[in-house]
């Protein structure tokens, strides 16, 4: 019996392989490949040039930790920007906090969101809230006119390379910072420390020169390279380490705020990434 396999090469020297039923959908957009197959270990998966970026099974950890900390950490969320994130899991989990009254996703390719929305749609339902909105744009460009507009800006974007480069830079964080309110908080995925130590200790290095507080967080994405995947968050005022509300009137699977204070306690090895940066 014939069987297919979708591999994606996520280093030099390591593959993550998965078993597939069927390839749901492909599109070439102006800006990248965009594919949905379903898998046997880890259902539907959204491959954006041949990339894991989400899939049906594993989702909920990525989205929940890069939502909750942050909202979490800051005493009241009204506002939010959400950059890349087309599949809506970001802005899905964004939605549960009853004290936000915004949520703009700004996403650049918008055959992203258009996918998701056909093909994922318990992971991009949120996008069909009255309090959403997706906006199809650069999200460099926007936080560069953004002045103090948010109060969460969440980077969800694909990895540095290619257009998502500039997501990745001192500058782009510049404009972060002045588009955030006076207690405004950062958030962006920061790589696997086993595979990209060194793009770790650029976001810090980077964030350190612009907020006065920046930590490094951990959580389990087993379909992104190694499993051990991180967050830098990066704070105007708030301690991001503290859980503000120890109480959630909404559900989660992964994200609880002693998950929370957990995910700051780096093993040793990740301690020495990010050692000395800024100093």
């Amino acid at each position: 019996m014939t069987q297919l396999w979708f591999t994606e090469k996520q280093t030099a020297d390591l593959k993550l392989s998965l078993r597939v039923k069927e390839t749901i959908y492909r599109e070439k957009s102006p800006f990248q490949q965009i594919d949905v197959v379903d898998t046997y270990q880890f259902g539907r998966v959204l491959l954006l040039d041949g990339i894991v970026q989400t899939t049906t099974v594993d989702e909920f950890v990525y989205h929940e930790m890069i939502s909750h900390v942050a909202l979490n950490s800051h005493a009241n969320p009204q506002s939010v920007a959400v950059v890349g994130g087309g599949d809506g899991g970001t802005v899905r989990e964004v939605l549960k906090h009853e004290s936000v009254q915004q949520v703009r996703l700004i996403e650049i390719d918008g055959a992203v969101v258009e996918a998701s929305k056909r093909f994922l749609p318990e992971i991009s339902c949120g996008l069909d809230d009255p309090r959403a909105k997706v906006r199809i744009e650069d999200g460099i460009k926007h936080m560069a006119q953004a002045k103090e507009e948010y109060d969460v800006v969440i980077v969800d974007s694909t990895d540095p390379v290619g257009a998502a480069v500039g997501l990745f830079s001192q500058e782009f964080y510049r404009s972060v910072h002045n588009a955030l309110k006076s207690d405004g908080i950062l958030v962006t995925l920061a790589e696997s420390p086993w595979t990209e130590p060194e793009a770790i200790r650029r976001v810090q290095g980077a964030l350190r020169g612009v907020f006065p507080i920046v930590k490094l967080y951990l959580c389990n994405v087993p379909t992104y390279p190694n499993g051990l995947w991180s967050f830098s968050i990066a704070s105007k005022v708030y301690d991001p380490t503290r859980p503000i509300r120890q109480e959630l009137p909404f559900a989660t699977r992964y994200y609880t705020p002693a998950i929370h204070e957990a995910a700051f306690t780096l093993p040793p090895f990740v301690q020495e990434i990010i050692a000395g940066i800024g100093k």
